[in-house]
């Protein structure tokens, strides 16, 4: 039987090794200090050579970077870091669409009443892991008109990402942003969200589904894709930012349900200040959904996984059903640790 597992994309179209800078203190030339203060090279109105600021950053974001390595070789993960302690689970959507998934498709405190109920669920099905609340927030939007620059794609408004951040602090809930770039990039579309990443409850997704630059048509005719280098510099930027802002590690997740939306799967380098998620996003038969997760996710692993449901898409032609917590833990391996609603 051949999957046919695609997500709600309707809806959506809605819508050097350097462990420190020493200074030499003098010159050992018998002439006094180093050149930069001699006195007689000052007295003759010789400058200091002026700091290159931009040098010393980059030597202290090497150094934090080779600690974090060294502190993940002893401990296997840096403090303060979600995974593998918790099972993050996620309502997915957008607060302004009904149509892209739980998150925006019921008001606030019904669909906030079922999310509990899931929450609780979960804890039920598995008592020896604590779950960690999630809204997970379509920030970058691919659309099925081109806009100005023609890439396909829609930011939220500051307004709508401000709210949806207010509801995910309100549920003591973490928050991923998720970005689909259309015909744009990564390197365009990232750097966007860079000052909302330096809250520590805020982790990124990019969806390789709707990365349409090198299908070279607008989204939704065809299933785009994500390269390892698109993965690597998500993972970098986000390194950056856990760097200069002195953060617990970030989450990377990223969507699949097919072999070809990640390609070169093991050429992603993996950085201890970023904890990298798979989700196998496909939905339909559970059947398929788990023969998906073994293809896709198990036989090609990166570091953590996950794994979706859909309420609307997973029991749509009976006897399918949408997975109850306790089959997702018993009948999925390896055990995801991150599960998403749509």
């Amino acid at each position: 039987m051949r999957s046919r597992f695609y997500s709600a994309w309707r809806g959506a179209l809605g819508l050097g090794l350097l462990a420190g800078l020493s200074l030499t203190a003098c010159n050992r030339s018998g002439q006094g200090d180093s050149a930069g203060n001699n006195p007689d090279s000052l007295a003759a109105g010789n400058k200091p050579a002026p700091i290159d600021t931009l040098k010393l950053k980059r030597l202290a974001l090497q150094r934090d970077s080779l600690r974090a390595d060294s502190i993940a070789r002893k401990n296997g993960q840096l403090p303060g870091a979600v995974l593998p302690g918790h099972r993050i689970v996620a309502f997915y959507g957008n607060i302004r669409s009904k149509g892209m998934g739980i998150l925006g498709r019921e008001p606030k405190e019904q669909m906030m009443r079922k999310f509990d109920k899931v929450l609780a669920e979960w804890q039920a099905a598995d008592p020896s892991l604590p779950v960690m609340p999630c809204l997970h927030s379509v920030t970058i939007t691919a659309q099925g008109a081109a806009g100005a620059d023609g890439k396909y794609r829609l930011m939220n408004s500051k307004s709508t990402i401000e709210e949806t951040r207010a509801w995910a602090k309100e549920k003591n809930a973490i928050l991923f942003m998720d970005v689909q770039v259309g015909l744009s990039d990564l390197e365009h579309e990232l750097p966007k969200l860079a000052e909302y990443m330096k809250d520590p409850t805020i982790h990124l997704g990019i969806d390789p589904e709707f990365a349409m630059q090198t299908k070279k048509v607008r989204p939704g005719k065809k299933i785009g894709t994500y390269d390892a280098k698109d993965v690597n510099y998500a993972i970098n930027f986000l390194a950056r930012i856990v760097s200069e802002n002195h953060l617990p590690p970030k989450m990377l997740m990223v969507h699949r349900f097919t072999k070809g939306m990640v390609t070169n799967y093991k050429n992603i380098k993996l950085d201890p200040r970023v904890q990298v998620i798979m989700d196998m996003d496909g939905w339909g038969d559970p059947v398929l959904k788990k023969d998906s997760y073994k293809a896709y996710i198990q036989k090609e692993p990166v570091q953590y996984t996950g794994f979706k449901l859909f309420y609307e898409y997973d029991p749509k032609r009976p006897p399918h059903h949408m997975m109850t917590p306790k089959e997702v833990l018993t009948e999925l391996t390896p055990v995801p640790l991150y599960v998403q609603y749509q």
